[in-house]
């Protein structure tokens, strides 16, 4: 799955951001496991990586919008997301979760998108050989406008049932793989 977003309101601040994300299990449950995420600013970067443990990094991306049509470039890796919106919009929830590993070990992230759904074709461009050619091509894919999306903390997996509450506290070694502000 690739994802090309551009988040007006976030606690963050507004910030563009490319996600690719694999089917994954963890134990019995299964998800989503984001294996790439860059964004155009870095506190979006800190906030996924030390909250939901995603392999964030900063890029550059320019965002494109013109009535149907939709494009995420993200310039460093010249992969190029364009997508042109077809039919009715739809009103849809979709509520799934991704399944990381933090610096404290996996954890299992609830999220849910809701939104204004209208189904689209999806091309994505790619470098011959960057490691994300395999998603070079046209996909069935959707465009979603208005969309509310509540990404909640993440959750160490215990047994089948996953507790309530995240680990109370990062570990150093994420901490000391972050740059420091200077």
């Amino acid at each position: 799955m690739i994802t090309a977003s551009r988040f007006m309101q976030s606690p963050v601040g507004p910030y563009l951001q490319l996600a690719v994300a694999l089917p994954a299990r963890l134990g019995g449950r299964f998800g989503w496991c984001v294996t790439h995420l860059v964004v155009d600013k870095q506190d979006a970067r800190t906030g996924a990586r030390l909250n939901w443990g995603f392999p964030a990094e900063l890029g550059t991306l320019r965002w494109r919008e013109d009535g149907p049509e939709r494009e995420l470039i993200w310039e460093e890796r010249e992969v190029a997301v364009r997508s042109r919106a077809r039919g009715p919009k739809i009103p849809l929830a979709v509520p799934h979760r991704e399944l990381q590993h933090r610096g404290d070990g996996p954890v299992i992230v609830p999220d849910r998108l809701l939104g204004m759904f209208r189904m689209a074709t999806v091309r994505v461009q790619t470098f011959p050989g960057d490691d994300l050619a395999m998603l070079a091509g046209r996909h069935l894919g959707s465009v979603v406008s208005g969309a509310n999306r509540v990404v909640r903390e993440a959750r160490t997996p215990v047994g089948l049932i996953a507790p309530l509450r995240a680990p109370v506290a990062v570990t150093e070694p994420l901490l000391s793989e972050l740059p420091r502000a200077s």
